[in-house]
Order: structure tokens, then sequence, then C-alpha cells
């Protein structure tokens, strides 16, 4: 019961939280993609994941990992941004990767151009005020694209192994 309210509970809490922070402060602690990549090994070792089954999302993670820090070193992501979206790799894997990406680009591009239309507009006098929309608001600050990356990955939690090993009608018992 622990293992399935871990798996039901623990990847959409840090990924809700990423998404809060990097909406908020336009970073996102080592912190958050440090405790993905705690949580998958310690769910999967826990819930008997296969060696091969593991070191294929470890290679998801690795490839997700090169790509994006290509993107970052590029200036086109940011830093936290790489590792998110590396550590959401790790725990998918292979299989659901293309539909988290798919949807990364799509919420990312949705969210540039909300963004791009919003700077495009004063900003109300009683929000000014407001530090982190401030700075959400300035035209020289760059996209909080851990938003897009953690809805993403919402959107594909659900699809993965780990809910459909949930044992929904044991945690209805209790």
């Amino acid at each position: 019961m622990i293992l399935d309210l871990a798996r039901l509970l623990l990847f959409p809490a840090l990924m809700a939280f990423a998404a809060a922070s990097d909406l908020f402060t336009m970073t996102i602690s080592n912190r958050v993609s440090l405790a993905l990549v705690a949580g998958f090994f310690a769910l999967a070792l826990s819930g008997g994941m296969a060696p091969y089954e593991m070191l294929g999302h470890v290679g998801a993670g690795a490839l997700v990992l090169v790509v994006a820090f290509t993107c970052f070193a590029m200036g086109w992501v940011g830093g936290g941004d790489a590792k998110v979206a590396a550590s959401v790799a790790l725990w998918f894997g292979f299989a659901p990767l293309m539909n988290f990406l798919l949807y990364a680009s799509l919420f990312g591009g949705a969210l540039t151009l909300l963004l791009l239309q919003f700077r495009q507009w004063p900003l109300p006098y009683g929000l000014a005020g407001q530090a982190w929309l401030a700075r959400l608001h300035a035209k020289e600050s760059g996209i909080p694209y851990g938003i897009a990356l953690a809805l993403s990955a919402l959107m594909v939690y659900p699809e993965t192994e780990w809910v459909k090993a949930i044992d929904l009608a044991h945690l209805a018992l209790r």
C-alpha cells in the first residue's frame, strides 16, 4: 500500500513543485531533479523492476540529458529545465518518452506564445508589486519551460507502468 501511494503521489508532487518553482522564481532547484532520480531508484528497487528494464530507463534519461544539455549550451533552455527533462525521461523510459516530448513541445510553444503576448501588454498597477509577476512580464526574461515539462509529464504519467502497477482496489478499501 505504501508503495502504491508513493507511485501515485511522489512523481506528480515533484512535477507540480517544479512547475510552481519555475513560475515563481524562474529557477528549478537541483534538489527537485535529485529527488526525482532518488525517487525513481527507490521505487524501482522496492517495486522489483528488472535490471534490464532499469537500464532502459537510465538510457532514456541519459539520452535526454545529452540532448537537453546541448539545448542548454545553445541557450535555448535553462539548466533546471534540462535536468528535469532528463529526470522525467528516467522515470518514463523509452516507451512513453515520445508522447512526453511531443506534449512538451506543444505546451512549451503555447506557453511561449502566451508569454510573448502577455509581455506586450502593460502590467496592471495592482499587480506590478508582485516580484514574480514582474519577472515573468519582463521582456528580457526567459520562458519558465518547467511549467510545460511538468504539464507534459503529468499528461503522460497515467499511461506509464508506474500507474498501471498501482492496485487501486486495494487503496480504495483502506
